[in-house]
């Protein structure tokens, strides 16, 4: 698809998403946290920000997304907010909001739509948090699923290891999709999980699957800013392209910027009143 053609859409909807999954056009989606990096992507011409609990690791230098929280969580996607023309913003429901409880489900979302203008919340799960999904919805909140990884139930599973490659879990995933997309999910991340099943996922569904180590079976991709951009080198998965290496750019500009000002050559007469 070509530049000017991205322009024709003012704005990415939940629809927009539908019609792009229909004629076969791929949706591309990155993470973001904070206004000039937001601004940056969007303008772009990114079709969604992922306003991520992984701002818990990439932001706040935790192990796990577990510790962020509502708070925070709302104070990211206003930011993001603030800085987008035509991206859809979805912003993560943070561990501990929604599970188990489909009335804090529903006031959790309602505190991110109100107070950070995003256009859209993600849970992870599949059965287990579907009446959280369906209450959510039930007050026009728009909902991403997420099936495969989650984060957010990595001391349920012990490690970060791919997903789903039993039959048995495979068929759990398949119908978790099936039952997202019936209560009317807008659309399903599908993390770390063989391509093949991916695939089939995005087959067997007619919302549009967005892929994550999930292979190019399905209708989009995501990746965490901070990791395809090379800010952050310490987690390098299989699936990660590196589109740049910022982390040696930024490091490279401080020790310059450092040496110049011990040299008294920074500021010289032109940088000074």
């Amino acid at each position: 698809m070509s530049t000017s053609k991205k322009t024709d859409i003012k704005r990415v909807t939940t629809n927009v998403l539908q019609e792009m999954k229909i004629r076969g056009e791929k949706i591309s989606m990155l993470t973001a946290y904070d206004y000039s990096l937001a601004q940056i992507v969007d303008a772009s011409g990114i079709d969604v920000i992922l306003v991520g609990d992984s701002a818990s690791n990439v932001m706040a230098g935790h192990e796990t997304t577990l510790p962020i929280t509502l708070d925070q969580m709302i104070y990211h996607a206003s930011s993001v907010v603030r800085a987008i023309q035509r991206c859809l913003v979805v912003v993560d429901l943070p561990f501990g909001t929604y599970q188990g409880n489909s009335k804090e489900a529903l006031t959790s979302s309602i505190r991110i739509m109100k107070e950070s203008g995003a256009h859209a919340v993600k849970l992870e799960g599949g059965s287990e948090i579907i009446e959280s999904v369906k209450r959510i919805l039930s007050a026009g909140i728009p909902v991403m699923g997420h099936l495969g990884l989650t984060p957010q139930s990595i001391y349920k599973f012990g490690t970060y290891v791919v997903r789903a490659k039993e039959e048995e879990e495979a068929n759990k995933l398949i119908n978790d999709a099936l039952e997202l997309e019936a209560a009317g999910c807008f659309a399903i991340v599908l993390e770390k999980i063989p391509s093949k099943l991916a695939k089939l996922v995005a087959e067997k569904i007619s919302i549009p699957v967005i892929g994550i180590g999930a292979g190019n079976g399905v209708d989009g991709q995501v990746l965490v800013l901070h990791d395809m951009l090379g800010i952050n080198k310490e987690f390098s998965p299989r699936f990660l392209r590196r589109y740049n290496d910022l982390y040696t750019s930024i490091k490279n500009s401080v020790e310059n910027y450092i040496q110049d000002v011990k040299s008294k050559d920074f500021p010289n007469s032109k940088e000074q009143y």
